[in-house]
């Protein structure tokens, strides 16, 4: 597929990684494409130009530059793409900005009416994003969105980096996906746990 990252930080870098190693296309969207340091194998080039490019985008920087980052992008060019969510709304006080009656996923689709948003990759650390896996453990890719045929697409891109993708609900589930990576910030910077955690859903086999 051609996939265009939104966000050239270590989210994006190393979703990167781990889609070029799948053989997938992907393309950078920066608003300095030449100041840009992307994986070998990558290009960066402007935000709208690559959201006109890609099949599938990404969205790979802070929640607090998301609204900018997708006007940029212009809506016309999302009309009928499948928009990867993978912010977190943060506050400076190490707190979420959103909650109970709504999200960043769900903002994020107020913003770009016409693109089909898809919640995925925010409860997992940047260091694992590239191989979905931390150490000898396959880690869970929670996936939430409205269309079936969306989530499958965003699965099989995540099953094939390496991670063991679920199914997650509708996008409003997004108001759950959100403070379970808040959970496992909190974790790194607060507890002795540290960074190198990440989430993994058991399965008990079928009897």
């Amino acid at each position: 597929m051609k996939v265009g990252i939104l966000g050239t930080g270590s989210v994006g870098v190393a979703l990167a990684k781990g889609l070029l190693r799948a053989r997938h296309e992907v393309r950078f969207g920066s608003r300095d494409p030449a100041a840009a340091k992307v994986p070998p194998g990558a290009l960066a080039d402007k935000i709208d130009a690559v959201s006109r490019w890609a099949e599938i985008v990404f969205l790979a920087v802070p929640y607090r530059f998301a609204k900018d980052t997708l006007k940029a992008a212009a809506s016309g060019l999302m009309q009928g793409k499948i928009l990867v969510d993978v912010t977190n709304p943060i506050a400076s006080a190490e707190d979420l900005l959103l909650g109970f009656s709504t999200s960043a996923a769900e903002e994020v689709a107020q913003i770009v009416p016409g693109a089909r948003v898809v919640k995925a990759f925010n409860t997992v650390f940047a260091r694992y994003m590239s191989t979905g896996k931390a150490g000898a453990e396959t880690l869970t890719l929670f996936v939430a969105g409205d269309n079936p045929r969306d989530k499958d697409a965003v699965m099989r891109l995540g099953r094939e980096i390496g991670f063991d993708p679920v199914d997650a609900g509708p996008l409003r589930s997004a108001r759950f996906l959100e403070p379970m990576a808040m959970q496992l910030i909190a974790m790194g910077r607060r507890t002795k746990v540290g960074w190198n955690i990440g989430f993994r859903l058991v399965r008990e086999a079928a009897k």
